[in-house]
């Protein structure tokens, strides 16, 4: 446990040097917005690629991985569709408040995820990640959208070609297929090494700008219902990746990726989902606070879980 304490204890320090240079104003919300810009359509793209281009895929299971993966969020989406039911009691304008809670114990925060696995398990746990993130956004964003649609109180709502274009324009989604066709094709030395330079940059950046990111000034609201929404995601998600890790006999260090990518907190942009299609931002933006907050807690205990049993 102190090995892994240690190794992810940087992670949250630079989440925290990325907040305290938010708050002393060193940078800017134009400066840090420009940032999360460039990691998201360059530096982690290209890290992406870099890994997956020489990376042996001969070695991963990957229908083991996407089951378990695909399955977790299928069975985390049915218990929360049973919980709408109880909030429609407590909850007059339920609807936008239950796509608020969905978004934050579904979606995953992609570059915690990789930031976390790049330095604990190298390029191979990399790979695992990127396969991760190839799996799970395109299913995500299909399911968080469909259910902003029914259940949130915005009238402008997405269509299916709109839903299939933020997919297939995902730079991460792009990356991967790159990636995975430059895997079969081969890459150029010269080429491959411009990336892996570019890419190099991606998850120091990345942990500044989730740290730039909290809102703690911010916090108020329904606290059972910021409660439900931290231990639904950081507790119940990778119990439920362990459960059905074990049912369907993954191990090693895929099933140790599949648990850390279902212990991160929640991705950044589901505020901005949430505010667009008519969720219950505030409630949104409570949840992603105090999710990065408490992870300082559950995540290296479920990272430590799943390397020793």
């Amino acid at each position: 446990m102190i090995t892994t304490l240690s190794a992810i204890a940087p992670i949250f320090l630079i989440i925290a040097l990325g907040h305290l240079m938010f708050r002393t104003r060193v940078a800017g919300e134009q400066v840090w917005s420009a940032i999360e810009h460039m990691c998201f359509y360059l530096l982690l793209p290209f890290l992406i690629v870099r890994t997956l281009s020489r990376a042996n895929l001969n070695s991963v299971p990957v229908l083991d991985f996407m089951l378990v993966l695909i399955s977790a969020i299928a069975g985390m989406s049915f218990l929360l569709i049973l919980m709408h039911h109880l909030l429609r009691s407590r909850y007059p304008n339920s609807g936008p408040t239950f796509s608020s809670l969905f978004q934050g114990a579904t979606r995953f925060h992609g570059f915690v995820a990789l930031a976390i696995i790049g330095p604990l398990y190298g390029d191979p746990g990399i790979t695992l990640a990127a396969l991760a993130l190839a799996i799970m956004v395109p299913v995500l964003n299909i399911a968080n959208v469909i259910v902003l649609t029914i259940y949130g109180s915005n009238s402008s709502v997405a269509n299916g070609r709109q839903i299939l274009f933020r997919i297939i324009t995902n730079p991460l989604i792009i990356a991967c297929g790159v990636g995975l066709a430059l895997n079969w094709t081969g890459m150029p030395d010269i080429l491959f090494n411009t990336i892996d330079i570019i890419g190099n940059g991606a998850l120091g950046l990345t942990l500044l700008a989730v740290g730039a990111g909290l809102r703690l000034d911010l916090i108020s609201g329904d606290k059972l219902l910021v409660t439900v929404g931290v231990l639904i995601r950081l507790i119940g998600m990778p119990l439920m990746v362990i459960g059905i890790a074990s049912l369907v006999g993954l191990e090693g260090l895929p099933r140790t990726v599949a648990i850390i990518a279902g212990a991160v907190p929640t991705a950044a942009s589901a505020y901005v989902m949430a505010r667009k299609m008519g969720g219950n931002a505030e409630l949104m933006s409570n949840i992603l606070t105090f999710q990065v907050i408490v992870s300082f807690v559950t995540l290296p205990l479920f990272i430590y879980i799943a390397e020793q049993y």
